[in-house]
């Protein structure tokens, strides 16, 4: 085969594949709205620190986070005895990574499945919806009363999961309204022919009433939408739940990268550095220079 018939092949092939991803159908994706995270708690040493508490008392019994050790913690300001006295309930070293008991066989058996490690969790969670740490932040705080769960919790940001409300006597308890819209197709010609509308109400204690019914208009479009009530019984106010899951979240993303803040404050005195390096080498030219004719 000659160059230009190998050309005109190639090219031919390259052509095929764009228009074939031009004509494919388009999936849209749902996407749920993401609250943001408050990034200014990566600065506070005592907001990290409380989540270092939550953490250990209300996630490290099932979760691991293996790709960290305790010791890391110093810099967050703890020293080695607060990390042994006040994080560290089943003894071991100071340098050990934070390991659970719970063996992942027992684990699928009670749980279904065994819970991920979440070293990396708000790194891992990143998506076009935003960062990991604002969908850990929303997920937390999006769980309400489903009583055909097994567990007595569903949750908005991750439907059907299998990991129960381990924060609700802070929140306290509430219901949620479900809206899903969905195309009617008919069986036999497999034509869309309509829309319904399928309206769920979970009440504060989880029981379920359902209605469906028929709707047009041209702008629909299939999803699900969440309405969450306000949380009731709870030992906090919303604003202090939120504050202490927004602890959490900060030091779960400090986990996944515990030199971030290092590596920035590090950043200034190297940009600082550059910036004086820079002016001395003009000077320095300049000086060698202004003699030579």
């Amino acid at each position: 085969m000659n160059t230009s018939a190998l050309i005109r092949r190639r090219f031919g092939l390259v052509a095929t594949v764009i228009a074939c991803a031009l004509s494919a159908p388009v999936v849209a994706s749902e996407s749920v709205h993401l609250d943001k995270f408050p990034t200014e708690k990566m600065q506070s040493m005592p907001a990290l620190q409380d989540g270092a508490r939550t953490f250990v008392n209300y996630c490290l019994n099932c979760h691991s986070a293996s790709m960290m050790r305790y010791n890391r913690m110093k810099d967050i300001g703890l020293t080695d005895e607060q990390i042994t006295d006040s994080l560290m309930f089943t003894g071991g070293r100071v340098g050990d990574l934070m390991t659970v008991a719970l063996r992942p066989a027992d684990a699928k058996a009670w749980f279904g499945a065994a819970p991920p490690d979440l070293s990396v969790e708000a790194r891992a969670r990143s998506s076009e919806s935003g960062t990991g740490a604002d969908w850990i932040y929303t997920y937390l705080r999006s769980y309400y009363r489903d009583g055909s769960r097994e567990t007595g919790w569903n949750n908005a940001v991750f439907p059907n999961v299998g990991m129960p409300n381990i924060l609700w006597q802070w929140q306290g308890m509430r219901g949620a309204t479900e809206e899903r819209i969905a195309p009617v197709t008919d069986e036999e010609t497999g034509k869309q022919t309509g829309w319904t509308k399928t309206v769920i109400n979970y009440d504060i204690h989880g029981n379920k009433t359902e209605k469906v019914e028929k709707i047009e208009g041209d702008d629909l479009h299939e999803g699900t939408h969440f309405q969450l009530d306000k949380p009731e019984g709870g030992t906090m106010t919303q604003a202090e739940f939120d504050d202490k899951v927004g602890n959490l979240v900060a030091f779960m993303k400090f986990m996944s990268d515990p030199s971030a803040s290092t590596r920035s404050r590090l950043g200034i005195w190297v940009l600082l550095f550059i910036g004086v390096f820079i002016g001395c080498a003009w000077w320095l030219n300049r000086e060698f220079w202004k003699d030579v004719k």
